[in-house]
């Protein structure tokens, strides 16, 4: 028997959408380590730039397909005819600039993880190897950028890498776990669960 949407208290940002919930049940907040998964967050964080989260979280598995599986390697070789194609796809945002950074981007992760041996050990340095726990009991008490997310989007740009904003590097920490922004009223507030999206 599956537990209809209304029973647990959730975040209110997630609305009703099934998709959403899931989203906000299953993976929002929770540690992540996997570079694959962390370097599809970076892009699609990015692809949302003036849009909302549900329009990209739609297109996720689209994004996914036109993206090579967000192998980093295949997407730093891309050339004109894969722009071309990624521009005609209309599964995801047709946005030259957005789909150019995704390169750009797969170019920069791999220098990443070249020097730090991996893109997770290098973005959880920014908040000390471990998930920030935050308490806050409104979603107006929840920052858009924090010093943290000033200094990410600092050192990634230096890096090459681009639509790497403040504020999208705070979504992004969020995404992935390196800050539990849960209202303390939720139900998955400082509860951690495997990762099924």
């Amino acid at each position: 028997m599956s537990l209809s949407f209304d029973a647990r208290q959730r975040c209110p940002w997630c609305g009703s959408d099934p998709l959403y919930v899931r989203y906000h049940d299953e993976e929002w907040g929770v540690p992540s380590h996997d570079d694959r998964h962390l370097f599809e967050m970076l892009i699609l964080e990015g692809a949302q730039a003036g849009l909302s989260w549900s329009t990209i979280l739609k297109k996720r598995e689209s994004y996914r397909e036109a993206f090579s599986g967000f192998d980093a390697h295949r997407m730093a070789r891309y050339g004109e005819r894969d722009f071309a194609r990624l521009m005609q796809n209309e599964g995801i945002v047709r946005n030259r600039l957005k789909i150019e950074a995704a390169k750009k981007n797969a170019i920069a992760f791999l220098a990443v993880q070249e020097e730090f041996g991996s893109f997770d050990a290098y973005v959880w340095g920014f908040v000390d190897g471990a998930p920030i726990r935050n308490r806050w009991s409104a979603m107006k008490q929840v920052p858009a950028t924090t010093a943290q997310s000033d200094a990410m989007s600092k050192d990634l740009k230096k890096r090459g890498f681009t639509f790497v904003g403040s504020t999208i590097c705070y979504a992004f920490m969020q995404a992935v776990g390196m800050v539990d922004d849960h209202l303390t009223g939720c139900f998955r507030y400082g509860r951690a669960a495997p990762r099924r999206i």
